[in-house]
């Protein structure tokens, strides 16, 4: 299968980046080294290429009853400018993927105006998703377009303690003051003489903003950010979200290798239970009935490095869970994990253990993120 790529694959390639398969998209794995991206994300400012995030526009009459129906947040608290995260859910609650959700400025049609939508499906489930729209909609006969505009978007995120300064500094004159947006909102702003979506979110746990530009406008608009960040690649992402505790779609949850619900991945404020959506019966008994196991921080007490797939046991060697995700975390120097255990293990500090290359490590329970 050829692999998609990021409009700045070449150029990423002549900054000696090493390169990983992910999502379908050959990505910048890492420039110089994880440790270094990540420590100058946790104490400066990094940026990312996250090109390979999906982008579908939803726009119509019916735009806010669509988006309502297929996602478990409530879509109609959004005005113009604001985001919500929320799951994307089957009929038995179990999800398909997680995503963010922009309220968009209401586009003009027919001389009135209609509301509109950008949601930020995972690298890979652009497609998935576009499908997913088009045939409820069409299920449901209402009047929305449905645009998959992935690769009419470079996506850039900006991360780290300087970020937000850096990312107002490289608007145009005139533009607006990004810094002026809280979290989880967003603004059309220019850069590099190009207009640009420009969101306060981001997935290492660090203030800053990710950056929608138009495809061909990407080399320009990266260059803003090359000279007071540092570059950073798809492996210090993922440490940064690990510290966090936060979910990766195909692998801390999956639909068929990891089935999960919102609740037992610890990610039930996304849940609006008051809105009508794909799902919302299952997770209401769920909800009602309580969840058997749920997503938890594990951090292990002996040396070694807990990676996915290792089993979790209990102190009598008894397996009752699997890791999902897990590093040596570069900020706290310490091995770390994310997983599902049964709910009678989750107190922080009760004791485990973590399988790793078949030796018994000790291990406990922990809060997230990571201290």
């Amino acid at each position: 299968m050829t692999l998609r790529k990021p409009p700045l694959r070449e150029a990423h390639a002549e900054r000696g980046a090493k390169f990983t398969e992910f999502g379908g998209w050959d990505m910048p794995v890492e420039f110089d080294s994880i440790r270094a991206e990540h420590t100058a994300v946790r104490e400066a400012a990094g940026t990312f290429d996250v090109s390979h995030m999906g982008e579908i526009e939803v726009a119509g009459p019916d735009a806010t009853t669509l988006m309502q129906r297929l996602t478990t947040n409530d879509v109609t608290a959004l005005s113009p400018g604001d985001a919500q995260y929320a799951a994307i859910v089957r009929e038995d609650g179990v999800m398909l993927d997680d995503t963010v959700v922009y309220r968009l400025p209401d586009e003009e049609r027919g001389g009135s105006t209609v509301p509109a939508y950008l949601f930020i499906p995972n690298a890979g489930h652009d497609a998935e998703m576009h499908e997913r729209w088009v045939d409820h909609r069409d299920r449901w006969d209402l009047d929305c377009e449905v645009r998959n505009v992935t690769e009419d978007w470079a996506m850039f995120a900006v991360q780290g303690p300087e970020a937000p300064g850096l990312v107002a500094d490289a608007v145009d004159e005139g533009g607006p003051d990004v810094l002026d947006l809280s979290k989880f909102s967003a603004t059309f702003a220019p850069l590099a003489g190009a207009e640009c979506w420009v969101a306060r979110t981001g997935y290492t746990g660090e203030d800053g903003f990710e950056v929608l530009c138009p495809w061909e406008s990407a080399g320009e608009v990266w260059d803003l950010f090359a000279a007071g960040t540092t570059p950073c690649g798809l492996g210090a992402r993922d440490t940064l979200r690990i510290e966090q505790g936060f979910l990766l779609s195909g692998q801390d949850f999956h639909p068929e290798d990891e089935p999960r619900t919102p609740y037992e991945a610890d990610i039930g404020f996304v849940v609006d239970l008051d809105t009508d959506f794909v799902g919302r019966d299952a997770l209401a008994e769920q909800r009602e009935a309580g969840v058997e196991e749920t997503f938890v921080g594990i951090e292990l007490l002996d040396r070694g490095v807990p990676r996915h797939g290792y089993d979790v046991t209990d102190e009598d060697g008894h397996v009752v869970g699997t890791v999902t995700s897990g590093t040596m975390s570069p900020s706290l120097d310490k091995p770390i994990a994310l997983g599902y255990l049964p709910t009678d293990l989750t107190d922080p500090g009760t004791e485990v253990t973590v399988v790793v290359r078949g030796q018994r490590k000790r291990a406990k329970v922990a809060r997230v993120p990571f201290e």
